[in-house]
């Protein structure tokens, strides 16, 4: 008998295991947040590379502070700023230290303008004193204090003031900017999307002078949305936004002595029709470093201008038949030689220079490239930086000497590494995940990458994981048109390579994307694994164009977008479609953005190879899309009116068989919903059936509310409907 309930009880128990670890994903569930990961709080390193802070929040009393704590134990040191003694600030949202760490800039009210930019409210702590003060009553932008702790510099009304705390003066360097017109210290649309910047001046190093840029864009054509909202009329949002081929705003550069209170325009040379992605002051505090690129950004100059004299001097020209990448890169040693990276011998590497822009020596090099930069430790003449050197589709964090010399992984895990170092470079902290480990994170001593504590580790999302049929990505390569091209495929469970499986295909394709990595889950992979337990297989491609595989596979695109790409994803489906467990007659395609675009084109251009598609906020046609991202890789339509219209899903409408579901937000600033709407005219004329839907007021995200469960339930209708 007792043997009986035993074996019984074991019964019970493994049919319990078994059943535990079949639970099926739900679209509620995903879009809920239930598979979030636990991230490690935004942090801080003190000047002492010993300690970090945070922010920390009581949710009872709605009071915000910043803590200090200790990177060794995570023990609490002290608590360096708190509300709830603050008679004219109850919470904030972020916060920035001088150079000396005795003032703090605290951030309250943001109020999101476009991807990057925002405006609020901003106060300045003295931590000494143990007193704060408002800069000012109105919303202001992107405030920098000046190393010396003793001004901030900031925008309002498109014009660049600087506040003096000693004196209590408030200077005003401009005076002529406008909306629409005129910005003076922050940059425009298309700047802060394509070139990933929102603050468009910086302070010198002896505080006593602030360069900045200036934008004309009074020529620049207006884009106009309506914003629907809840009210009985609709808004309308005006804004300037180049698109291809059109007037961009014109940039000048100018530099404000706070000494001898001038304003100088500085004369850059003899240059027409370009861009000013990044200023820098030097360590040398009368040297401003100015990167100058022209309109087809194959072009750069890294400028040196003398505040004194004004002169400028190019000590540096990158040049590339294809583009040229901007990045922060730039690192000025004390002796104002410079760090500096760089694609000119096929891969992205690592390079210093004299400040007379004579080559010391390449730091790094090989068939890899180098995906990160951390910085620069002048103590142990030390570069930080990740790359992929083992694997295309695995990240890990290295140190090597500034000579090149010495070079030492300091990450030992298999799988996405990326690292955050103390301010004195002597410990950092690994965010670690791959496939099958969600995010780890951990603190390590720099020099020797060891191990020092753990900080924490998702546990509990792996727990609660361990109760559903987790569908594993299946990494591997393909051969299509020459290449070898990176891959993962996700199965149902009990797979039989007997059966046939409709297969659901993934892709972004966009130039330098990669969606084949080795890291843990997003929403979209969860939902992917929901599919597969619905009898799908779901598989993703990275073609021709895509990146970390050398600057050649990466620009191979050029002045052609959404050609060779679509022959990969298209060749990749036939190929799969001929394995045995594949059912070639049930083969769809989605993406979103650039994926989106090059969904269409499968569709259209694959019609008897794809059984159906997906495309959420794409691009149609170029001509609709801004100057700096669409002429990097197509120079202008007046240039390459055939790299635009060729590749253009507008223009193939007529080839598409399968069943099309077409999405957009129509408060989208970025991929216009006009994109959309033109598509759609021509499925009508050519008389095509198709479904689509309008998400109100969304942006390129399309999220909010309920608004991403909606998506993605009509999309997984769809999918099973037509799949």
């Amino acid at each position: 008998m007792k043997i009986t309930k035993l074996c019984i009880g074991l019964i019970m128990f493994v049919s319990f295991v078994t059943f535990a670890q079949d639970k099926s994903f739900s679209l509620t569930e995903i879009w809920g947040g239930a598979f979030r990961t636990e991230s490690l709080q935004s942090l801080h390193s003190m000047n002492n590379g010993t300690q970090y802070s945070v922010i920390e929040r009581d949710d009872l009393s709605g009071h915000t502070s910043i803590e200090l704590y200790d990177y060794a134990s995570g023990e609490r040191a002290k608590t360096l700023i708190s509300t709830s003694f603050l008679a004219d600030l109850t919470s904030f949202q972020g916060y920035t230290f001088s150079k000396d760490e005795n003032k703090v800039l605290l951030s309250s009210e943001l109020e999101q303008i476009y991807r990057r930019s925002s405006r609020g409210i901003y106060h300045i702590f003295d931590i000494p004193s143990n007193s704060s003060f408002k800069i000012s009553d109105k919303k202001i932008q992107s405030p920098a204090l000046s190393p010396d702790g003793n001004k901030v510099a900031y925008v309002l009304d498109n014009n660049l003031y600087v506040l003096n705390f000693a004196t209590g003066e408030e200077i005003q360097l401009t005076d002529d900017g406008k909306k629409n017109e005129i910005i003076n210290g922050i940059t425009d649309w298309v700047y802060e999307e394509e070139f990933a910047f929102v603050r468009a001046f910086d302070w010198s190093a002896d505080s006593n002078k602030v360069a900045f840029i200036r934008f004309d864009e009074k020529e620049v054509p207006e884009f106009s949305m309506d914003v629907y909202g809840s009210e009985l009329y609709q808004k309308q949002q005006v804004f300037k936004y180049p698109k291809a081929g059109e007037k961009n705003a014109k940039v000048s550069l100018h530099i404000a002595d706070l000494g001898t209170m001038s304003l100088d325009k500085i004369n850059l040379g003899d240059y027409k029709d370009f861009y000013i992605p990044r200023i820098k002051w030097s360590a040398n505090p009368d040297i401003l470093s100015v990167q100058v690129l022209n309109r087809h950004q194959n072009n750069l100059d890294l400028i040196f201008i003398d505040a004194k004299t004004k002169t400028p001097k190019v000590v540096l020209n990158e040049k590339d038949e294809a583009y040229i990448d901007v990045t922060d890169n730039l690192t000025f040693l004390d002796d104002n030689s410079f760090i500096w990276t760089s694609e000119k011998d096929g891969y992205n590497h690592i390079y210093h220079y004299k400040e007379t822009g004579e080559l010391i020596n390449q730091v790094t090099s090989g068939n890899w490239e180098v995906t990160d930069y951390y910085g620069y430790d002048a103590k142990n003449k030390t570069i930080f930086y990740q790359s992929v050197e083992n694997s295309s589709i695995t990240k890990d964090i290295y140190a090597i000497g500034l000579d090149g010399k010495n070079k030492k992984r300091l990450s030992q895990k298999e799988g996405t590494n990326d690292a955050d170092f103390s301010a004195d470079f002597s410990q950092y902290i690994n965010y670690f995940s791959s496939a099958t480990t969600p995010y780890e994170f951990t603190l390590h001593n720099a020099s020797s990458g060891e191990l020092i504590r753990e900080l924490k580790n998702n546990q509990g999302l792996k727990d609660k994981l361990a109760q559903y049929d987790l569908r594993p990505k299946e990494f591997s390569t393909i051969d299509i048109n020459g290449e070898t091209l990176n891959m993962w495929m996700i199965k149902p469970k009990d797979f039989d390579p007997n059966k046939k499986y409709p297969l659901f295909m993934f892709q972004y394709s966009g130039p330098g994307s990669q969606m084949v990595r080795n890291s843990w889950n997003n929403s979209n992979d969860y939902w992917y694994m929901m599919l597969a337990q619905q009898g799908y297989i779901i598989a993703c491609v990275d073609g021709r164009g895509t990146g970390f595989k050398g600057a050649k596979f990466k620009k191979i695109t050029q002045n052609d977008l959404g050609n060779l790409e679509v022959q990969d994803q298209i060749a990749a489906a036939k190929q799969l479609g001929g394995l045995a467990y594949i059912d070639a007659s049930r083969i769809g395609i989605w993406g979103w953005s650039y994926g989106g675009f090059m969904s269409s084109n499968c569709l259209f251009k694959g019609g008897d190879v794809f059984k159906m598609g997906i495309a959420v906020a794409p691009v149609t046609s170029w001509r609709f899309y801004d100057t700096i991202y669409t002429e990097r890789y197509l120079k202008t339509p007046q240039e390459n009116a055939k790299g635009y219209d060729d590749n253009s899903p507008i223009n193939y409408v007529n080839g598409l068989k399968g069943k099309f579901l077409l999405v957009h937000g129509t408060g989208d600033d970025n991929v216009h919903v006009q994109n959309t709407m033109r598509l759609v005219e021509a499925l009508v004329q050519a008389n095509k059936d198709f479904d689509w839907a309008l998400y109100p007021d969304k942006n390129h995200g399309i999220y909010g509310g309920n608004t991403r469960l909606h998506l993605y339930t009509k999309m997984t209708n769809f999918i099973k409907t037509n799949l």
